[in-house]
């Protein structure tokens, strides 16, 4: 990857999650570089990732992202599918919400809920992956059910009760459900008309 469109960018990721983002015998590594199709260095001790990238803005902003999901708290195998087009990465900022790690403790475990139930709702109804990570939440998802996912998650973070959250996400699913049933319906018309 020697030439004259070739761009290098750093990110930064917590130290604790370098090792995630090479993997085992540099196997995580490998292979956002072969999608990515780009070149990687990593300095543990610092956090910092090196990017070396070729022709393609939006496939090294793609292997940006997932660094970043990975650096939020999510495996590899979840954040990879921000390799696909229609998917996105969503990062709510604790520290906008409270400003005491007391109180951050506590909305972290608002969104994780008892035994882990309220994130597992939010991600069964929504479709969309759910991490709590440090003083973050982040989401990965198809942007109209990250949008869903991510009111769900702000109304917990601004006190809402869990049970008008859980209102709130079966509404929200049954007007997914519908919305792609009048999608399937316009479809099949269309495909009968040509």
């Amino acid at each position: 990857m020697n030439g004259p469109e070739e761009r290098v960018e750093c990110i930064l990721l917590p130290k604790d999650r370098v090792g995630v983002a090479i993997g085992k015998n540099g196997k995580v590594k490998e292979e956002i570089e072969r999608r990515g199709k780009v070149k990687l260095s990593f300095d543990s001790e610092g956090g910092e990732v090196w990017i070396t990238s070729g022709e393609d803005p939006l496939s090294t902003l793609k292997v940006k992202n997932v660094l970043r999901a990975i650096g939020r708290g999510f495996s590899p195998e979840k954040a990879f599918r921000l390799f696909e087009d229609d998917q996105y990465l969503e990062v709510i900022n604790l520290a906008d919400y409270v400003n005491s790690e007391k109180a951050m403790v506590r909305l972290k475990g608002r969104v994780i809920g008892e035994r882990g139930r309220t994130r597992e709702t939010i991600e069964t109804v929504s479709g969309v992956h759910v991490s709590v990570y440090g003083k973050t939440v982040a989401l990965i998802g198809e942007l109209e059910k990250l949008q869903v996912a991510k009111r769900a998650i702000e109304m917990l973070l601004e006190g809402a009760k869990h049970s008008t959250v859980y209102r709130f996400l079966e509404r929200a699913r049954k007007e997914m459900r519908e919305v792609q049933a009048r999608a399937k319906f316009i479809r099949g018309a269309t495909n009968e008309l040509r």
